[in-house]
């Protein structure tokens, strides 16, 4: 499972000219979900996502002091499959990585209940659905977090 993390002042996702999410401070997340993905890669993404302290503390004394439970921001969560997408031939990508719809949907749903018990506000996109994002980015500030790079070693 892949999630790009955006730390933003505001964000909204519209569907059909109708607004379907939106949220101010907080966090808005653009989620993959490939084949082998399990309970075990969703546990990973949100707890992550829930601890990681990437907004600035109160004083503004520095950028990686809270996180977003400790902040009381919103989570936007968007299925975006083309996170998955290989490069490797041709010009066209690929997304035989991307789970099928009939498996990445109840992952995604799982995804979103695992936030709401956090307590946070969650907003969503409509699975599936040609969506319009809009985001204003503070920092701007984007991480990437990919479910997978859980168990690889440390580094030095």
């Amino acid at each position: 499972m892949r999630a790009v993390i955006q730390r933003v002042n505001r964000a909204s996702v519209t569907v059909d000219d109708e607004v379907t999410g939106s949220i101010d401070r907080g966090l808005c997340l653009l989620i993959g979900i490939t084949h082998e993905d399990t309970e075990d890669d969703l546990k990973y993404i949100v707890d992550k996502t829930l601890n990681m302290r990437i907004f600035p503390d109160p004083n503004g004394d520095s950028g990686f002091d809270e996180s977003v439970q400790d902040i009381g921001g919103g989570l936007l969560l968007i299925s975006q499959f083309t996170l998955y997408a290989t490069t490797r031939k041709g010009r066209r990508p690929g997304f035989t990585e991307a789970a099928r719809p009939e498996i990445a949907q109840p992952m995604f749903d799982q995804l979103i209940d695992a936030f709401r018990f956090s307590g946070l506000r969650v907003q969503t996109g409509v699975f599936g659905a040609m969506m319009n994002v809009e985001i204003e980015n503070a920092g701007p500030m984007t991480i990437m977090l990919d479910s997978a790079d859980r168990n690889a070693p440390r580094r030095g």
